[in-house]
């Protein structure tokens, strides 16, 4: 029986935020997000650590810049060797609402677009699958994302057990944003010099900073038509 946040904290499985009210459950004697421990999060997990409003980061009064770095995670996937980083980012006013994806690396490839109805969750994958399909074909590539809805699919294989069930998640229920998870998935299966790395929002990695403000800009163009 899930129980809601009464202090914020962190996700002992993912180690992004849990806020004051989150779904949260014991799993092994700590306290995670609920939908870690189900092994998935939904479309509209709002309120978890991922879903982030189409705000600039620089006019927000409301988001601060942290000075902490991700801390290491034991479960993190071994890129290849000279593998291409990519930064992927998606933001959504409204959730669902005007939408806008991004993806950058550090040698100045950049691609970006929206969508006029959709959600966080939605953004953030397809921000990884337009990576994907442009640069995977380069070789070796590590997608760098501050969603744990889309690395964790990989590295902790949660598509495994989707496909698995026919696309049934753990709690018998059709898998949310397959329309997109299906054409990311198959880019990545059989394909084990593409990993994923979490890192944190707001942390200062000018690269994450990058992609948020150019998904954040695709949203804005979408909003005004």
């Amino acid at each position: 029986m899930p129980l809601t946040a009464k202090f914020p904290t962190s996700c002992a499985l993912c180690s992004s935020p849990v806020p004051v009210g989150a779904p949260i459950v014991k799993s092994g004697g700590r306290w995670v997000h609920e939908a870690c421990a189900a092994g998935e999060q939904s479309s509209l997990d709002l309120g978890v650590g991922d879903a982030k409003p189409a705000t600039s980061r620089a006019s927000s009064g409301s988001k601060t810049r942290s000075s902490s770095r991700p801390r290491p995670d034991a479960r993190e996937m071994t890129a290849a060797e000279g593998a291409l980083e990519v930064w992927t980012d998606g933001a959504c006013s409204g959730n669902p609402g005007p939408g806008g994806w991004a993806w950058a690396t550090k040698d100045g490839r950049q691609g970006s677009g929206g969508e006029p109805a959709t959600t966080n969750q939605r953004m953030e994958i397809q921000a990884a699958l337009e990576a994907v399909r442009t640069l995977a074909v380069d070789g070796p590539l590590v997608v760098v994302s501050d969603s744990t809805y889309v690395v964790n699919c990989f590295r902790d294989a949660w598509w495994k057990g989707w496909l698995a069930r026919g696309w049934v998640n753990s709690a018998k229920k059709p898998v949310a944003n397959r329309d997109l998870w299906e054409p990311l998935i198959a880019e990545v299966r059989d394909r084990p010099d593409i990993t994923f790395r979490w890192v944190k929002g707001h942390s200062g990695d000018a690269m994450n900073d990058l992609v948020d403000t150019l998904a954040v800009e695709a949203a804005a163009d979408v909003r005004r038509g």
